[in-house]
């Protein structure tokens, strides 16, 4: 289902995941209720008590199978709102939109936060076919597809994470220079997020001569046994560019017990230290290990309060949430925030430094200027250690 709705004012964000969801669904569940009835109470959301009032949006699969990245998203927001209020003495609210990663829900939560005239922008939601199925414009901290921007049909739409034409070809290149396998597998999860980033590696291991075996598997699937089976022995590599971390972890589990010795990459959603943990693995990511910034120390001490296992989806978010925070409090100097002057100072946003460790600049498309990837292995104790950031 495609539903386009035109709102060309209205700066909000779209996500993940790393462009996630499940594009065949058509439950709505609990979207009108997330939408308009959990706008967060200012010690929860971070409000302040400061003249120059506005509240964000933000979509995010608050429940359903990928909750947890959800979950974290919605922390970082939070902990971004917080910061930004107390920094610039402004009342910023959240309000709360469950998508569930279904495009169906995410166009029924966007017209709910378009009916709200007290939202002037958003982060979310959190997947790439999410936005194409609603339509909008968003500032997105993990919807991925290059086509968001490219295609001309988002104009107001901005992200804080690489696109999968970036990052896809700098994983296979990573994976051919230092993996050198002759055979490989790549299975995607029938989603726009993974289809992209499928459709982006393989013209490079063709390029490279290396015999690419293109499988497909539905997320709802819990058991890869059959799938395994088809792991030849010249095929040492395995990529699954997934959003569900635990399916990895089963995939690994599978190949262990058909003493498969394949090397799996992984790619944004697998990346979990909760969940996935198969030693030896790779992880790509589009957004980095905060952890090893010295800079974010303060802000990594009240995230592991705030949500203990986060991971490399939240960080993105408290990116855009700050843009957007910073958009409102450059809108009150001159007057009240609106939907168009809130939109026109995200356009111009120009940020030396951020939680990213990078700086914050997007160019005509809304695209994030020098945005950089990260790739992990995962070590026998199941640490994340960075092999490269680029």
């Amino acid at each position: 289902m495609k539903v386009r709705i035109s709102l060309a004012a209205l700066a909000v964000t779209a996500l993940v995941a790393a462009g996630c969801g499940s594009s065949n669904s058509t439950t709505t569940t609990s979207a009108a209720t997330s939408a308009t009835g959990t706008s967060t109470q200012a010690a929860a959301s971070g409000g302040g008590s400061g003249s120059c009032a506005a509240s964000i949006g933000i979509e995010a699969p608050l429940t359903g199978q990928v909750a947890v990245l959800g979950q974290e998203q919605l922390a970082f927001a939070k902990l971004a709102i917080a910061d930004d209020n107390k920094a610039n003495g402004t009342n910023i609210t959240l309000v709360q939109g469950d998508t569930q990663l279904m495009p169906a829900q995410a166009t029924t939560v966007t017209q709910q936060f378009i009916s709200n005239n007290k939202i002037v922008g958003g982060v979310g939601p959190a997947g790439s076919q999410e936005v194409e199925a609603v339509g909008l414009a968003f500032i997105s901290g993990s919807a991925t597809n290059p086509t968001l921007t490219t295609s001309g049909k988002n104009p107001t739409f901005f992200r804080t994470v690489s696109r999968d034409d970036v990052q896809g070809p700098q994983d296979a290149a990573f994976i051919v220079k230092h993996l050198h396998p002759k055979a490989l597998m790549i299975v995607d999860d029938q989603e726009v997020y993974s289809t992209g980033l499928v459709s982006s590696m393989i013209p490079v291991f063709q390029k490279a001569g290396i015999k690419v075996d293109h499988e497909s598997v539905s997320q709802k699937v819990t058991d890869f046994s059959s799938l395994v089976a088809k792991v030849t022995p010249d095929t040492t590599v395995v990529v699954l560019p997934w959003q569900v971390a635990a399916n990895a972890q089963q995939f690994g589990k599978n190949l262990a017990e058909q003493k498969k010795n394949a090397t799996i990459v992984g790619t944004d959603g697998t990346f979990s230290p909760s969940a996935f943990t198969t030693a030896g693995s790779y992880v790509s990511s589009f957004g980095p290990d905060i952890t090893a910034i010295p800079a974010d120390a303060s802000i990594v001490t009240a995230a592991k309060a705030a949500f203990p296992k986060f991971g490399t989806f939240g960080p993105p978010i408290y990116a855009a949430t700050h843009v957007l925070d910073e958009a409102i409090a450059a809108a009150c100097k001159s007057g009240t925030p609106s939907r168009d002057n809130v939109l026109s100072a995200v356009k111009q946003t120009s940020e030396g430094t951020s939680i990213l460790g990078q700086p914050i600049h997007f160019d005509t498309k809304g695209d994030l200027i020098d945005a950089k990837w990260f790739l992990f292995k995962i070590n026998q104790q199941g640490k994340y250690t960075l092999v490269t950031g680029s």
